[in-house]
Order: structure tokens, then C-alpha cells, then sequence
């Protein structure tokens, strides 16, 4: 099995996924044969699997505005994720609910509710963003959060993978 991939900074991969550009792949260019020409950028293919993979390393989040343009443009493309780093905290835990997304047993997750910039924010607005969060959760998953997850301002409610893998979420081959 070959893995062919485009290196980039995050930043510049954050920017140009999120505004749904294309990237022909090294490989491509090269003239491999049997792997789409067009990739979303950041995310690598292989000869076994059709469908492309995003791995995504330790994560601590980032903002939820970010976040929701990168999982619309990862869900629109068809992107298989595999949390595979060893954390990944707060908005990273959304990639949970895309629906070829995988977990290495071993990765720590961590939850926390909508805050801004570690401040608590008005009932309503905590509310609604929240729900917006628990949204792009897995169902049981989504039900914690909800009742408990989102209580938590200050510091994260730590799980591991295989505790989530317990609950119904794909475990990543090979893990």
C-alpha cells in the first residue's frame, strides 16, 4: 500500500480547505495511475481506498466558526477522518459526527461548553451554541454532552477513545 501526501503548514491547510479549493497531488502530477488527480487539499488517498483520508494529529480546537467551514467542506467532499493524535480537545472532538469518521483507542478527548475565551456567555447564547456543538455528535455521545459535557467551562472532561468506541463510535483500523 502507497500513501501519497501534500505537505503543508496547518495554517495554510486550514485556509485553503476552507475556502473548498483543489490540489492536484504530487503523485498525480507525476503520472501515477489508479489515484484521483484531484484531492482536497491536506488530505492523502491510497491505492486500497477510494475514498480519502484526513488524519488528523493532536488537536487542541480552535474556533467554532473555523471549525464548522472545515467539517461542511470535509462532510461535502465525502472525507474519511481518523483521529489518530494523541488529544483532541474541544472543537476537534465536532469531526466525531462526520459520518466516515474514525478513533484511535487510544486518543483523549476532551469536552467542554461554548465559552468565549474561557468567559461563560449569556443562557441563551450558551444555549444555542451548545446545541450547534452537539449537533455534529454521534447520538449517545450527544446526549452526554448535553446533560454534562457542556457544563464544564474551565478545563476538559477527559475520555479516551475506546470509551467512545464503547458507545458506538467507529474505531480506525489498524489502531
Amino acid at each position: 500500500m502507497t500513501t501519497h501526501a501534500i505537505v503543508i503548514s496547518k495554517v495554510q491547510a486550514q485556509s485553503l480547505l476552507s475556502k473548498g479549493r483543489m490540489m492536484l497531488t504530487r503523485a498525480a502530477l507525476a503520472g501515477a495511475v489508479g489515484l484521483a488527480a484531484l484531492l482536497p487539499l491536506g488530505v492523502t488517498s491510497t491505492a486500497e481506498a477510494a475514498q480519502p483520508s484526513y488524519v488528523v494529529k493532536s488537536d487542541r480546537g480552535g474556533y467554532l466558526h473555523d471549525r464548522l467551514i472545515e467539517l461542511n467542506n470535509l462532510r461535502r467532499n465525502g472525507v474519511r477522518v481518523e483521529i489518530r493524535g494523541r488529544v483532541c480537545y474541544s472543537t476537534c472532538t465536532m469531526f466525531l459526527g462526520l459520518p466516515h469518521s474514525c478513533v484511535d483507542p487510544q486518543t483523549t478527548f476532551g469536552f467542554h461548553g461554548p465559552s468565549r475565551s474561557g468567559r461563560r456567555l449569556a443562557q441563551a447564547e450558551f444555549d444555542y451554541f451548545s446545541q450547534v456543538m452537539a449537533e455534529h455528535y454521534p447520538k449517545p455521545l450527544r446526549q452526554w454532552f448535553m446533560h454534562t459535557g457542556r457544563k464544564r467551562i474551565s478545563g476538559v472532561h477527559k475520555i479516551k477513545g475506546s470509551e467512545l468506541i464503547s458507545m458506538g463510535v467507529q474505531a480506525c483500523r489498524n489502531a
